[in-house]
């Protein structure tokens, strides 16, 4: 079920443990704190006593509908309010959302496509595995 991923202290603590052991198997030791703070640098914090107060303890809250949700759709921005929310399968999870203004999808043709309502498939990070021509993904998703 899609979560939108979202950085946590729990997350960033544990891809520090996961990095810290890589380096142990080359035989580079690091010491915690050293990889806490490799982790945040990466993730853009200036340390990990930064990270640390600005992230949440633990990850995020499943999907529901009743959600606000913002994104992009085919490009598009949109905010609207998501109506279903299930698992799909494989890490993903098929969405509906009501958006609160319609939107063309088809910009520069003479004939409109309005859309009030989609239905997508996302992933773990709020993509959708579909791809428009340009390879962005088709819908792209977060909490409001």
């Amino acid at each position: 079920m899609t979560t939108f991923t979202t950085l946590s202290r729990q997350g960033l603590k544990a891809e520090a443990r996961t990095w810290r052991a890589q380096q142990a198997a080359q035989g580079t030791q690091v010491t915690h704190g050293d990889a806490l703070e490799t982790v945040a640098r990466r993730h853009g914090f200036r340390d990990w006593n930064a990270a640390a107060a600005l992230l949440p303890e633990s990850g995020p809250v499943p999907l529901a509908a009743g959600d606000r949700v913002t994104g992009r759709y085919l490009g598009y921005a949109f905010e609207g309010v998501l109506l279903a929310a299930g698992p799909e399968g494989a890490g993903l999870t098929r969405i509906t959302v009501q958006f609160d203004q319609p939107i063309n999808v088809t910009a520069g043709s003479p004939y409109a496509h309005i859309r009030r309502r989609v239905s997508a498939v996302l992933d773990e990070a709020g993509d959708s595995p579909a791809r428009t021509g340009n390879g962005a993904p088709q819908m792209h998703l977060r909490r409001a």
